[in-house]
């Protein structure tokens, strides 16, 4: 800052060396800016310090003291026995983030991301609040939703404090003008405007249906509010679309339609319950479409149907077209799971499908989404790509005492995978590259069907019979490995050194 200064102080005195030289008349000159006031937009206020002075007390700092397990760094070196062998280091971290008051006694409204840990095998040990007045505050985590990024705060303070309302979002149109306030790189009180990019805006996750806005959100942003000309909350600022990681006028708030129930159910303690038919599905693209002689992105194309769901009991087969559900039809920006997500669990709803080309109606009860473990068991996740690494699983299997890192088969791993349908193990995600199991030839993809000769069905499993085999003395664990096209095998692996 001290060389940008005194940049700025040089050019300055340039100027008025260069206005001194010229001997031109003072009095003679009229600078362009005289008298000058500019309009406002037709609809917006000639200033917003008003309505910003009354709404900023109510928007609040978040951060968070966090402890993050790492690898030893001189582990395997001739300094590792001084500075702690092999064993892990802890180092201690922190998370800044805005939030903002909804309610006299307290409660707040942020993202989940903000009060959540920030990497792998990190922890949060407390949350802080602090005020515009800087008063500070520990917070109690109320409830968070993972699935749309939200969280709700609690604080205890000695008199009401400043909160703003919600507003309705549904009436929110593209060109409106919205002010954002936050804590971006940790300046406190930050304010900037801008209008309504987009409505409904999905990035990809199930249940993005964000306002997109070109007002400036920035990291430290994330959980503050976004407000109308009116003062209403109508977004919570969530997301930025950036390749540097700074604002390009690209960002994305949760719309207040979707925040509040959700809020009010983790305000009461209770968790988010949603929506679920039982099925696995997938775009209609365009050569899905004209295999079928329909039109793109038009309904989703049923992949299979989990015994006993709601739609199997509707009489929903694998092959069939969803087009339209309780009414609504079934795009891109509606997707299925979105539209089924949002019905109330146990209501009777008619599904329209094509079938063979031909469309018939269905009535069909709602059933509750399982968790997402037993999603994975179904293979509910259309968007997984196996095909495609995963850096965090290679981080993971660093960090695993086999150096292997594990997910759950699922119907859709299994189908990428070219394996047989009753396949239970678990698949290889990553492999450490100085591990003994890179070194035998493992690789992402394989299947370990058992260690220790016992079935390994869940990650969680693999991990507890490793820590028997290591509890007991031994230093390497038998695994039976299934590969594409080969029978399975049995390869002992060895333990990491302590």
């Amino acid at each position: 800052m001290r060389y940008a200064y005194a940049t700025t102080a040089a050019l300055l005195l340039g100027g008025t060396a260069v206005a001194i030289s010229s001997h031109q008349p003072l009095g003679a000159q009229t600078a362009q800016n005289e008298g000058m006031q500019a309009a406002a937009p037709h609809g917006a206020p000639v200033s917003l310090a008003d309505m910003v002075e009354k709404l900023q007390p109510a928007v609040v700092n978040i951060s968070t003291k966090q402890r993050v397990q790492v690898k030893n760094p001189f582990a395997g070196t001739p300094f590792g026995d001084m500075f702690g062998g092999s064993r892990p280091q802890t180092r201690k971290a922190q998370s800044l983030g805005s939030g903002f008051l909804i309610s006299a006694d307290g409660y707040i409204v942020t993202n989940n991301h903000v009060v959540s840990p920030g990497a792998r095998g990190a922890s949060v040990d407390s949350i802080t609040v602090t005020l515009t007045n800087r008063e500070e505050y520990e917070a109690e985590l109320v409830g968070r939703d993972p699935a749309t990024d939200l969280a709700v705060l609690k604080i205890k303070a000695k008199k009401p404090l400043p909160f703003v309302k919600f507003g309705d979002s549904t009436k929110a149109r593209v060109g409106d003008w919205v002010v954002a306030i936050g804590n971006p790189y940790a300046l406190a009180g930050t304010v900037t405007a801008g209008i309504i990019s987009a409505v409904h805006r999905n990035t990809g996750g199930t249940y993005d249906r964000f306002i997109q806005t070109d007002a400036s959100i920035n990291q430290g942003n994330s959980g503050g509010p976004m407000f109308d000309m009116y003062g209403n909350v109508i977004g919570i600022n969530s997301q930025i679309l950036s390749p540097s990681g700074g604002n390009v006028g690209i960002g994305f708030a949760i719309p207040s339609e979707q925040a509040v129930p959700i809020i009010e159910t983790l305000r009461k303690g209770n968790a988010v319950k949603r929506g679920y038919l039982g099925v696995q599905i997938s775009p209609l693209g365009e050569d899905m479409a004209e295999s079928l002689g329909l039109a793109k992105n038009r309904g989703e194309f049923v992949q299979a149907v989990e015994p006993g769901g709601g739609a199997d009991k509707a009489g929903i087969e694998a092959g069939d077209v969803i087009v339209r559900v309780n009414g609504k039809e079934v795009t891109p920006d509606d997707t299925l799971s979105f539209i089924v997500s949002n019905l109330p669990i146990n209501s009777k709803v008619p599904i329209e499908i094509i079938r063979s080309g031909k469309r018939k109606t269905v009535q069909a009860v709602v059933g509750e989404r399982p968790s997402e473990e037993k999603l994975a068991q179904f293979g509910a996740n259309p968007d997984e790509d196996f095909t495609q690494p995963d850096e965090n699983d290679s981080a993971q299997a660093a960090q695993k005492e086999l150096g292997l890192a594990a997910l759950a088969l699922n119907g859709n791993i299994i189908r990428q995978l070219g394996i047989p349908a009753e396949t239970r193990g678990v698949v290889i995600s990553a492999v450490d590259r100085s591990s003994d199991a890179a070194a035998k030839g493992l690789r992402r993809g394989d299947v370990i069907l058992s260690a220790d000769n016992r079935p390994t069905a869940e990650p969680k499993e693999l991990d507890s019979i490793v820590a028997a085999v290591r509890k007991s003395g031994r230093g390497a664990v038998l695994l039976q490995v299934l590969r594409r096209g080969q029978p399975a095998a049995f390869i002992p692996i060895r333990l990491r050194e302590e």
